[in-house]
């Protein structure tokens, strides 16, 4: 598992009441802002192009259990985020009773989605049992136990972001030397909180909303790229000693766990692959002020599986969304005729919430692996352990 000391899970369907995010491992006397967490919620759900669903929806995170007064206590998080969509679909995902009649199988799979191969794995055919939990709704359980996350992150200095670097075939790459410096990814990061597509390029909205219009008149969807990113990750997190502990491995596991992920980059990965070595590997530097610091981040903040103490990041590349207004061409699984796959609402651009689900989940790794660091059970012990250890590296 990529998480080491951290248990975290989600349950619940797209249609279902309601989303549970199950979060044990966090040190007691964590302040919990719950604002934070629901605007947090609240930045996953925007974006152009999205979907009918986000016109329903205004999630908002419950804590049913390890909060009091404020704090974290020590004991798992629960926290649960409402689908008001459920009053829609109370008969057809009735948890008991008779199947009624407007509970119509869902047979026709979607090219692209769980549908057929969780049909085939979970003996159901009526996907529906299957497409409902694969949704990408399940996300908002992520987003909410992510924003915990970030806030135990920020109490070490440490901060989570992301922006979209491309839609389709527009590229909006930042030139390379940013991601030498944190400051720059967080400006970066902020520049895309005014985009509606979270690029940081907010002059260039326009043309991507054309694009998504078009592909709305189509009946087409759209993938894209993004960068997810830590900065004021100390060195040390991670380890080269043992296959599942190096970070690298553990931050591509928990991004590509994302639905419609298909690819992760950490660092300039692929663009290194064509280039001499000694244009790729990041120089050396030391000052009394830094202590030791790397030139460039070619290698995205880690070498041998260890964060180096530059910014951690890693860029990632979402597919299109399988469900079409026009859709392809698949089998009835009933009759085994030829027939067009079935539709359910859905986004034609999914790539700005993808990126903020990608922070969330940056954020619970990162904090696994300076729990695992440092150890600990509140918030106090924790602190000091970090303050012995910038201790160490400082005299290093």
């Amino acid at each position: 598992m990529a998480l080491r000391v951290l248990r975290f899970f989600t349950a619940g369907e797209s249609h279902g009441k309601g989303i549970l995010a199950f979060l044990e491992g966090l040190p007691a006397n964590l302040e919990v802002d719950e604002t934070f967490v629901n605007a947090e919620l609240a930045r996953r759900q925007r974006g152009y192009g999205r979907g009918g669903r986000m016109k329903i929806e205004k999630d908002e995170a419950e804590f049913l259990s390890g909060v009091r007064f404020g704090r974290t206590l020590g004991s798992p998080v629960t926290i649960w985020v409402r689908n008001r969509d459920w009053e829609n679909w109370r008969e057809k995902m009735a948890p008991f009773g008779e199947r009624p009649p407007s509970a119509v199988p869902f047979t026709r799979p979607r090219p692209g989605h769980a549908d057929l191969a969780g049909g085939l794995k979970y003996g159901q055919r009526d996907l529906r049992n299957v497409l409902e939990r694969s949704s990408a709704r399940e996300t908002a359980g992520r987003v909410a136990a992510g924003a915990l996350a970030k806030l135990f992150l920020r109490e070490f200095g440490i901060k989570v972001g992301s922006f979209v670097t491309g839609v389709g075939e527009v590229e909006l790459e930042p030139p390379p030397e940013v991601f030498a410096d944190g400051k720059a990814l967080l400006e970066l990061h902020e520049r895309a909180e005014r985009s509606l597509f979270r690029t940081p390029y907010p002059e260039r909205d326009e043309e991507l909303v054309k694009l998504v219009d078009e592909a709305k008149s189509e009946g087409e969807s759209l993938g894209g790229r993004f960068v997810v990113f830590a900065v004021g990750v100390p060195p040390g997190l991670g380890s080269h000693v043992q296959w599942d502990r190096r970070i690298d491995a553990r931050l591509s596991f928990v991004l590509t766990s994302i639905q419609a992920v298909k690819g992760v980059e950490v660092g300039q990965a692929f663009g290194s692959s064509y280039r001499k070595g000694s244009q790729v590997h990041d120089e050396i530097g030391w000052s009394g002020e830094r202590g030791f610091f790397r030139y460039s981040n070619n290698l995205g903040g880690t070498e041998g599986g260890i964060t180096n103490g530059m910014p951690l990041y890693a860029r990632c590349a979402m597919k299109p969304i399988p469900t079409l207004a026009k859709p392809l061409r698949s089998v009835d699984l009933e009759t085994k005729e030829e027939v067009r796959a079935g539709k359910e609402r859905t986004d034609v651009l999914a790539v700005p919430a993808a990126s903020v689900v990608a922070e969330a989940m940056t954020a619970l790794l990162v904090a696994d692996a300076l729990l695992e660091k440092l150890g600990g059970d509140f918030m106090e012990e924790l602190k000091e352990r970090y303050r012995l250890y910038l201790e160490h590296l400082s005299a290093f």
